[in-house]
């Protein structure tokens, strides 16, 4: 029996005028395409894009059927389309025809799928159930360390192994007359864990300690959206209830984050304790008192237990970072069917980074529901993009250069494959940060493309499960929130098994289809929704919170 040959380059959609290499391909390989025969002019690596037809200056240059870029001198047939030679481009938008008719996956496999999660009284379902301690204003940021301190390990909630059994073998060897070179060449071992404390409660996830840079000294506009991103996170389905640390005297007052948790759980029904150090005096008094009251609480929501939901109670962010030229042939499809099954169920899913939509703004605008959907959708792109350029860095400076190393070269490529992630579905609902998910379906966020940033703002619209893309490899986590890591090639699932959850690289090889991945991948998430599997990112305790300054963050 003759082995199928694998495929060495794709073309994502019929119009584009590049293909992309799925293997190194060297100068000189022939590629037999659509009828014709062309010599590759330059060595071309996987990931990277080639061209079809030789190219003049100023011609366009398409991928996944948009405008991605334009060559900025001439490019040879066969040649290597770089940052030397193409620079972004995309094609304007207006506000068109609705074209919400799409093709609904099959869902019988899971259309009667339930997992175990902790029903709350606003109706969603929490995938965790977790305690919070956050400041309302930096100032309180060390007395939310003391607290972290005193209670993680105690509690039985501190996450295993530091380094210092290693640090101290680097002592040891100092100690002993080794020389710099022998200890920089010396293997470094790394000891079993002692006995971890047993956790004092077991129907608690974790206590999450939050801490960030705002709440004073900014723009009342930012201490205003701080308050509604905390709002967020305090009536997130994955929280059972929140210790709450004020100064007394800053642009983030408690008032404001009670009118906030308010607009979004009117009958809030959490225990909530907010506690104001100007008000109570001594640090002593003020981190007793919230000790105190935390274990209480702690005791209360114990009681918490996990109960049987359907799966369209899941609410699920879709992520990028670290993006490579695989990403939007592999990840981000896998996660846009899963996307569409999701939606046929009558789930949520919700999609950010709007830096990362630049050029596909036609296609979203004309998906969404009804034209104020579209128009705001389009409004809030074009001033986003407004303040980017008028700061100096517009959309087209996006790109990382590690995006740029692996073929994402221009904005336009980028945004191409990230809107992959969001399927085919109607576009049910847009959303300005830091507005929280009320519709089912697909939804538009508002955020940054900047991982963590991105990641906390969708974890505080309601997502209570995040699946986050890379081609590249990022420790990006949540703190209450479980980041489920997808690579989109095996060599990085290989490379950085300590990461990385789940492969889409199978899609590249040939060896599995988008819609058997995203079935896989759907399994995954249903396991991890239960509580059976810990995502790379909770094991290891990457509780990253960033909140988003709203001048331009690209």
């Amino acid at each position: 029996m003759v082995e199928e040959e694998k495929r060495i380059f794709l073309q994502i959609h019929h119009t584009d005028n590049v293909l992309v290499a799925l293997t190194d391909l060297p100068k000189g390989t022939v590629i037999e395409h659509d009828g014709i025969s062309l010599v590759l002019a330059d060595d071309i690596a996987g990931k990277h894009k080639f061209t079809i037809t030789p190219l003049a200056k100023g011609d366009e240059i398409h991928m996944y059927g948009v405008l991605v870029g334009k060559a900025s001198e001439p490019i040879a047939q066969g040649g290597l389309i770089s940052t030397k030679n193409v620079h972004h481009a995309a094609d304007g938008f207006k506000l068109g025809s609705r074209k919400t008719e799409w093709k609904q996956p099959d869902v019988s496999d899971f259309k009667d799928r339930t997992f175990m999660g902790y029903h709350r009284s606003d109706g969603s379902v929490g995938t965790a159930n977790c305690w919070l301690v956050i400041p309302l204003v930096f100032c309180e940021n060390r007395n939310i360390n003391v607290l972290k301190d005193a209670l993680l390990d105690k509690l039985g909630f501190a996450k295993p192994r530091g380094y210092e059994s290693e640090v101290d073998q680097l002592v040891s060897m100092l100690q002993t007359g080794k020389s710099v070179e022998e200890i920089l060449q010396a293997d470094l071992q790394m000891t079993p864990e002692g006995n971890a404390t047993k956790k004092i409660f077991a129907n608690v996830d974790g206590i999450k300690f939050l801490n960030h840079d705002m709440g004073c000294g900014g723009t009342r506009t930012d201490s205003d959206a701080l308050c509604g991103l905390l709002a967020g996170y305090i009536t997130h389905p994955n929280v059972a209830g929140a210790t709450v640390l004020s100064l007394g005297c800053q642009h983030a007052q408690a008032s404001i984050l009670q009118d906030e948790i308010a607009k979004r759980d009117p009958n809030f029904s959490k225990p909530l304790m907010i506690l104001e150090q100007q008000k109570l005096g001594t640090e002593s008094r003020l981190l007793h008192e919230a000790l105190k009251q935390t274990f209480a609480g702690l005791i209360e929501v114990n009681k918490q237990q996990r109960e049987p939901a359907p799966i369209n109670k899941l609410c699920i962010g879709l992520e990028c970072g670290g993006s490579d030229g695989f990403s939007g042939i592999s990840a981000n499809p896998v996660l846009g069917y899963l996307s569409d099954i999701l939606v046929t169920l009558g789930g949520n899913v919700v999609l950010a980074e709007f830096p990362e939509l630049c050029g596909v703004e036609q296609e979203l605008s004309d998906r969404c529901v009804d034209e104020p959907t579209a128009l705001k959708f389009m409004n809030l792109m074009s001033t986003y993009a407004a303040r980017a350029e008028a700061d100096g860095s517009g959309f087209y400076a996006n790109p990382s250069p590690g995006n740029i190393r692996d073929g994402l070269i221009t904005d336009a490529i980028k945004s191409a494959g990230a809107a992959k992630k969001g399927g085919s579905s109607p576009v049910t609902a847009v959303l300005d940060y830091p507005e929280k998910v009320t519709k089912p379906g697909l939804n538009l966020l508002c955020t940054p493309g900047s991982d963590v940033e991105s990641t906390t703002a969708v974890v505080g619209s309601g997502t209570n499960l995040v699946l986050f893309t890379t081609g590249l490899g990022t420790p990006t986590g949540n703190p209450i929130a479980p980041v489920v890591k997808l690579s989109t090639n095996t060599k990085l699932f290989n490379r950085m098994p300590d990461i990385i959850d789940f492969n889409c690289g199978a899609v590249i090889e040939g060896d599995e289809s988008i819609q058997q991945s995203a079935h896989r991948l759907l399994n995954y998430v249903i396991e991890v929704a239960n509580g059976d599997i810990k995502p790379k990112a909770v094991q290891l305790g990457q509780d990253d919170f960033i909140p988003w300054k709203r001048g331009v963050s690209l």
